[in-house]
């Protein structure tokens, strides 16, 4: 009797242990351990004016500190799809922009078809759409593979209202004629339309280059700007003409 109650004892083990094992399996996987997925923002305020601002998407608020002009966020989780982003000023919470990300049929200088996408990168910047009128919220989709050695990433950005058509000259650098709101090398229609091309990236020999941003008026500014090995940078100008300036963000 004592042998056959030890060999019951190790089959009840040998059962034991291989439930115990399977305790991995998928169906036993608990939902709420799973991380939640997001999109990742980086916002940027390109406006003049000098009131800080505070990013929300719908009721919000994803940012913790106000920007000031030129100023930028990290790369903040938010939801991601159909989005609405909006801009308030200082600790106020009316609404001076909102902007819907994801509700449309085809890109246009303001948004969609694509909002926000899960687990990719992006910046929406704000920015005034004209002297005259109020302002804008714009989304590009951030490809932050790094890049090749001895090489960074570059993108050109025009947020300057009412000041036309820009061009970016000098070393292996050349954006031509990118129109306000738009990114060098941007495509929102034909065969080259992704999501991932909006607001492209290009890839330039690291070192300072002195970069001369002119329009069909003449040259705005010409300064020197330093982009190391390995990184990846957006140019862009902010204010209207005869008070241009061109600020440079670092994304990694």
């Amino acid at each position: 009797m004592n042998k056959l109650f030890i060999n019951a004892g190790l089959l009840l083990s040998v059962i034991t242990g291989l439930t115990s094992c399977n305790k991995t399996d998928y169906l036993d996987i608990n939902a709420s351990e799973r991380p939640a997925l997001a999109a990742y923002v980086r916002f940027v305020n390109a406006r003049t004016t000098a009131t800080p601002v505070q990013f929300w998407t719908f009721t919000n608020q994803i940012t913790t500190t106000g920007l000031a002009p030129g100023s930028t966020s990290a790369y903040l989780p938010t939801v991601f799809g159909n989005v609405q982003i909006n801009l308030t000023e200082g600790t106020g919470t009316s609404y001076k922009v909102s902007q819907q990300f994801g509700n449309s049929a085809t890109f246009t200088s303001s948004g969609g078809p694509n909002g926000p996408i899960a687990d990719f990168y992006h910046t929406v910047f704000a920015t005034r759409k004209n002297r005259a009128s109020g302002d804008s919220l714009i989304l590009f989709y951030d490809n932050l593979t790094v890049p090749a050695t001895g090489k960074a990433k570059l993108r050109f950005v025009n947020l300057s209202p009412d000041q036309g058509p820009v061009t970016v000259m000098g070393s292996d650098v050349t954006f031509t004629n990118v129109a306000y709101g738009r990114a060098a090398n941007s495509a929102i229609s034909g065969e080259t339309l992704s999501a991932y091309t909006l607001g492209p990236f290009v890839e330039v020999t690291a070192g300072t280059k002195t970069l001369t941003i002119s329009t069909a008026g003449g040259v705005l500014t010409s300064s020197s700007y330093a982009f190391q090995d390995g990184k990846i940078y957006t140019l862009f100008t902010q204010g209207s003409p005869g008070a241009v300036k061109v600020i440079s963000i670092l994304h990694n």
